[in-house]
């Protein structure tokens, strides 16, 4: 964990580290016993990654134990590698009604409340970011593998092959049923997920008193309140190819969202040097080479923070920084291959005070 000013500075953009105590051995914040005392947190795996829930005001382990519960339950819907989830049924249903030679035929599937509410969320940042971001690149993107530390490139007509699946426009949404205007067509939520799933945890908690909490998934950082009343949760934007603990700024966040997107997340390089990054362009089946290494999003949603933490890196830094000014309530900063950093226009007010 790294410090500064006397006090633990958390880190987005990566799964950061927390002190965890152990739930047996924690009071609970309710209790007048338990002020003063630890934080109570808990850890655990999901979404291909590790995720810390530490509350701070309010709260108790059956509320965690929930919290743990409904990324379970959340992971069943939404993992395109789970074969009992819903996304990975679905994705199934299009896969094989195309290789049963209904290759133009389109496919209806009847949804969860959860799915029809995340695919709506999902085509809006498709049709916001005109396609750059889009919830049918899992024809690509599952070529690729960025997380095993031995990914090769693709075969360049495999990749050509798949983006012909790739198109947001071609995905209908219709109570509660879900259209796909081509069969063959496979949906990837990897980008909005954890930050619907840290929004919908916020919601659980603060519903139930918590007032000062810290939601990790993944380095998706969503804070509700304030570490104390006083106090705002410090998070660093990590120094992008650095050492996890390297931040280049800290800001002071309140009931906020912290989300990034960077080229340093998830990465391969061939023998020549050549890096490709996890963030793919539809366009292309390849990484954006756009002259950018990250962006973090400040907003009051999380499932908005990711949305638009790709959305941004997509347009590049003139294209996505017009986007971000254009919005209320959301910030960012753009970090060039150069090292500098490009704030918008009021994001230097969360910046950390001395």
């Amino acid at each position: 964990m790294k410090f500064r000013s006397g006090k633990a500075v958390l880190t987005a953009g990566l799964v950061f580290i927390m002190v965890v105590c152990s739930i047996t051995g924690c009071v609970s914040p309710f209790s007048e016993e338990g002020k003063g005392a630890e934080p109570l947190s808990i850890s655990g795996f999901a979404f291909d990654t590790t995720y810390t829930i530490t509350l701070y005001q309010g709260g108790s382990q059956k509320m965690l134990d929930h919290c743990v519960s409904l990324c379970t339950d959340y992971e069943k819907l939404f993992s395109t590698t789970r074969k009992d989830s819903e996304l990975y049924q679905i994705n199934k249903v299009s896969r094989e009604a195309a290789q049963s030679g209904e290759i133009d035929g389109s496919i209806s599937i009847k949804i969860s409340d959860q799915m029809y509410d995340i695919l709506q969320k999902g085509l809006y940042y498709c049709k916001l970011s005109e396609g750059r971001f889009d919830i049918s690149i899992d024809p690509v993107s599952s070529l690729w593998d960025f997380s095993s530390g031995k990914g090769t490139v693709p075969d360049a007509q495999k990749i050509k092959d798949a983006r012909s699946y790739v198109d947001y426009r071609n995905i209908r949404l219709k109570k509660h049923m879900l259209t796909l205007k081509r069969s063959g067509m496979e949906l990837d939520l990897g980008g909005i997920a954890k930050g619907y799933i840290a929004d919908q945890i916020k919601d659980y908690l603060t519903e139930n008193g918590v007032t000062g909490a810290v939601i990790d998934l993944g380095g998706n950082i969503l804070c509700i309140g304030g570490k104390d009343t006083g106090d705002d949760f410090r998070v660093g934007i990590r120094q992008p190819f650095a050492d996890r603990e390297e931040t280049v700024a800290v800001v002071d966040i309140n009931g906020k969202s912290v989300v990034s997107s960077g080229i340093y997340e998830r990465y391969i390089k061939t023998d020549d040097g050549t890096m490709y990054h996890h963030i793919l362009d539809p366009k292309t089946g390849y990484s954006y080479d756009n002259n950018l290494l990250g962006v973090s999003i400040i907003s009051d949603r999380s499932v908005d923070g990711d949305g638009l933490s790709t959305t941004a890196f997509a347009l590049g830094l003139s294209g996505g920084m017009d986007l971000i000014n254009s919005l209320d309530d959301v910030e960012a900063v753009f970090i060039t291959k150069d090292e500098k950093l490009h704030y918008s226009e009021n994001f230097k007010k969360y910046l950390e005070k001395e």
